[in-house]
């Protein structure tokens, strides 16, 4: 960040969980400025204005026309994003929105459309191919040291179905389940490490809990154009956890607690109602969590990770770790020891802030979100079909800054 000389002015849409996850790093990066924010809920406009001095809004249209901002962040719920990347950009706006893109191809089509008839950067993140052992095994593999990457291994086991939902997010329809908010991350890791375009995918999934009545788990295998393919597996049931192939070192980079198990269920069977679990929701959000700028957040013990990564070259294997990149070659073992971040989250905030202030493209550009909401779509129509399903919008994934 030395160097820097130019403020961001940040809006946000959605002071939801999304927007608490990524709190820490809008206010640790010095290059951002919080000014303006839209939700419809008076807590967070309220929460907002008391610990960021800025003007808060009650829809994203009333900011857009009013704010005096650069970009902005949009973490509104899924569905809402065409709508509010459209109207962004429309006014000029450089947008940094959440994955998943959109819940549609014709969404997302025209969400990329906008942004490039505006002449502005669309920015799809965060997801975990931010991550730095990703972009690093990324580097190791495009050198060439270790001979062409062959194959990618991905699993991850979590309580993602059973931590405190809207309606929405159990409704596939409507863009919930495991597969628009967990695969998207798996499907990125996978194309920005293999270098190369996505052709096929072929899966099937688990709806398995009628009380969540949307996918929980899932496996894929997705090909590439260069021959690689990459199976990838996730089960957000809630039992087996897979941080512990990872130290013990959860998703955020924060070391956790073992003996904590089931602790999202618990939680869940605690709620009596539909509307205690939208209580338990919402204690999450800005506003409600004790998330102000003004508490002490410690930086994370790691990066962050998003479960067990395999990557098999002709001559050697590499295994993302959340603290660097393990290399077992084909005489020796060696491992790339990465630093804690000061920042967490850095990577996505060096990409939109280059997209504002330099004009450089992205790599998690808003075709780079396209492509990979194809892929996930495309698991959820084999996985209904049981057969193979082509890919016809993919690209390999462009390069990293310092590449």
């Amino acid at each position: 960040m030395s160097g820097a000389t130019r403020t961001v002015r940040l809006g946000v849409v959605g002071l939801g969980r999304g927007f608490t996850l990524m709190l820490p790093t809008f206010v640790a990066d010095s290059r951002f400025e919080l000014v303006a924010a839209a939700t419809p809920g008076r807590e967070g406009r309220d929460a907002f204005v008391r610990d960021f001095g800025g003007i808060a809004y009650a829809s994203a249209g009333e900011m857009f026309d009013n704010a005096d901002i650069d970009a902005v962040y949009i973490a509104s719920p899924h569905q809402f994003h065409c709508e509010h990347v459209c109207a962004a950009v429309a006014r000029g706006l450089h947008v940094l929105v959440d994955k998943p893109l959109a819940v549609s191809m014709d969404e997302a089509e025209r969400m990329v459309e906008a942004a490039a008839g505006a002449g502005v950067h669309l920015v799809v993140g965060p997801s975990h191919s931010f991550d730095a052992p990703v972009l690093t095994a990324r580097e190791l593999i495009a050198s060439g040291r270790f001979g062409a990457l062959r194959m990618i291994h991905a699993f991850n086991y979590t309580d993602f179905l059973y931590r405190p939902r809207r309606p929405e997010e159990l409704d596939t329809s409507a863009g919930g389940g495991v597969v628009f908010s967990q695969a998207v991350h798996q499907v990125e890791v996978s194309r920005v490490i293999a270098r190369s375009a996505a052709t096929t995918v072929q899966a099937l999934a688990g709806n398995w809990d009628p009380v969540r009545p949307t996918e929980g788990a899932y496996s894929a295998l997705v090909t590439f154009a260069d021959g690689a393919f990459a199976s990838l597996t996730y089960n957000g049931y809630g039992r087996f956890d897979s941080d512990e192939f990872m130290d013990w070192i959860g998703e955020l980079g924060r070391r956790k607690d073992p003996d904590d198990y089931g602790r999202a269920r618990r939680m869940l069977a605690a709620s009596r109602s539909s509307d205690e679990e939208l209580s338990a929701k919402r204690a999450r959000n800005f506003g409600h969590a004790p998330t102000s700028r003004f508490v002490d957040v410690p930086p994370p013990d790691t990066h962050e990770h998003f479960g067990v990564v395999i990557a098999s070259c002709e001559h050697a294997d590499l295994r993302l770790k959340a603290d660097g990149v393990m290399i077992y070659g084909d005489e020796r073992r060696e491992t790339v020891t990465l630093a804690p971040p000061a920042v967490p989250r850095i990577e996505v905030m060096d990409e939109l802030y280059r997209a504002v202030i330099d004009g450089v493209a992205p790599l998690h550009s808003g075709g780079f979100g396209l492509a990979t909401l194809e892929a996930a779509l495309a698991i959820l129509e084999s996985a209904s079909t049981r057969a193979p399903v082509a890919l016809r919008r993919q690209s390999p994934a462009g390069r990293t800054h310092n590449q």
